[in-house]
């Protein structure tokens, strides 16, 4: 994350906005730039193209004695204008108009962005994919569900693995659809400097146009002096529900290996406890989470404070900015965790089923259900009046049962035929 969110990345992504507004001024063109040779914007992208951390430490300098960062980065921009030679007359047009957030509200939606879709986003779909095959590899394993904690309907292993998967995909899917957006207008949001100094221009085209073709963001057309952070706000919660689900995941795998019903593969010279040299703890889960719910909390922040800001503008975004990466950082930690620890499991099949046979009380759903069918007399009571004592109930009870049913030969024969095993449902 420090490629998107590191003080080197802020200023490296201030400097490609500050050139490519440059650039777009010179496409327009405006007459004083007119002149200006355009087979030199390769070298003017090369500015940023090949930005070094020597170069940020130059901008880092010059705001040591500017003490405004966008102002440093403008400064810099002119030195490497110099470096290039001839360019004098067209430097006052670096941050012509501008005020430093349409700088950072720009650079850093512009690198939100791209960490998304280079970084957090890969990483979610490798996740999906890992639930997919196991979901496939485990769609026939019959297992014990567990609602409320006690013994329910079984299920199959690899139909719950889809719900991480469906559910994952479904929020994946809208954080994808969350709009990317950009404040681009001015000191207070109306293009004021550059109205005044070339009125017959149509500035709100322009922004938009810049915004999107240069930048690949969406330019907010009502703003004070900075963004509204509506759109921030809904990638953050996106992100925020991408992450209860994981939490989700991580507490159920957790569970069904304190079960037993996984394994986990052990590495030579590990340790699990220590002081107790048999133990392998589901550490990378419990990281997971942990992780999670420290982007979480962030991310919550995020979204709450940055769209709120008094009259035309406060600073309180600015040092909040600067926190962005800090909860998608934590987010792939965790995540890279969750995979960890997924790829570690070894299927327990046989504890599995043995939970399984050890719970026939599970079909008496099934009973009951075919009963009501067949306009048998309260089958619901009776079922419950067998199964919630304090009696064990096994094939031979739930047999002993049926065989005394007052029903057809064909229905008990169905009734018999169903087993913890295979009332598993579609």
């Amino acid at each position: 994350m420090a490629d998107y969110f590191s003080e080197y990345a802020l200023i490296r992504y201030r400097v490609r906005v500050e050139i490519e507004y440059f650039i777009t001024l010179c496409e327009l063109p405006l007459p004083q730039l007119a002149s200006f040779d355009h087979q030199l914007f390769g070298r003017l992208r090369d500015i940023y193209r090949s930005f070094t951390e020597e170069n940020a430490g130059r901008v880092k300098d010059i705001e040591k004695i500017t003490n405004h960062d966008v102002k440093a980065v403008e400064y810099f921009i002119k030195e490497e204008f110099d470096k290039i030679g001839g360019l004098d007359a067209y430097k006052e047009f670096i941050h012509f108009g501008l005020t430093s957030q349409d700088i950072n509200n720009t650079s850093v939606p512009l690198s939100i962005k791209e960490a998304l879709t280079e970084v957090y986003i890969p990483q979610i779909e490798e996740l999906i994919a890992q639930l997919s095959e196991y979901a496939e590899m485990w769609k026939d394993v019959p297992m014990l569900a567990k609602t409320h904690g006690q013994p329910a309907s079984p299920t199959r292993l690899g139909k719950e693995l889809m719900v991480f998967v469906y559910r994952l995909t479904e929020q994946l899917d809208t954080l994808k659809a969350c709009k990317h957006t950009a404040k681009f207008g001015g000191a207070t949001g109306n293009y004021n400097a550059h109205h005044v100094a070339y009125p017959a221009y149509d500035w709100k085209s322009f922004g938009n146009r810049f915004v999107s073709e240069k930048l690949g963001l969406e330019r907010e057309q009502y703003t004070t002096q900075i963004s509204n952070y509506d759109h921030l706000g809904s990638i953050f919660d996106a992100i925020r529900r991408i992450h209860t689900i994981i939490i989700d995941l991580d507490r159920d795998v957790w569970m069904d290996i304190s079960m037993e019903y996984f394994k986990q593969k052990i590495k030579a010279g590990e340790v699990g406890s220590s002081a107790m040299p048999h133990k392998v703890n589901p550490i990378d889960f419990e990281n997971s989470e942990g992780n999670l719910g420290i982007a979480n909390a962030v991310l919550q922040f995020l979204a709450q404070k940055l769209p709120v800001s008094r009259l035309q503008r406060d600073l309180t975004d600015s040092t909040v900015l600067r926190n962005v990466g800090v909860p998608l950082a934590h987010g792939v930690i965790a995540i890279q965790s969750t995979l960890k620890g997924l790829r570690k499991l070894i299927l327990n099949e046989e504890r599995i089923a043995a939970d399984l046979d050890d719970m026939w009380a599970v079909v008496a759903e099934a009973i009951q259900t075919i009963l009501r069918r067949e306009a048998y007399p309260h089958p619901y009571e009776a079922l419950k009046a067998l199964t919630r004592t304090n009696q064990k109930m096994t094939e031979e009870t739930i047999h002993d049962f049926v065989n005394g049913l007052d029903v057809c030969d064909d229905v008990k024969k169905e009734l018999l035929a169903i087993t913890p095993h295979n009332y598993t449902g579609i």
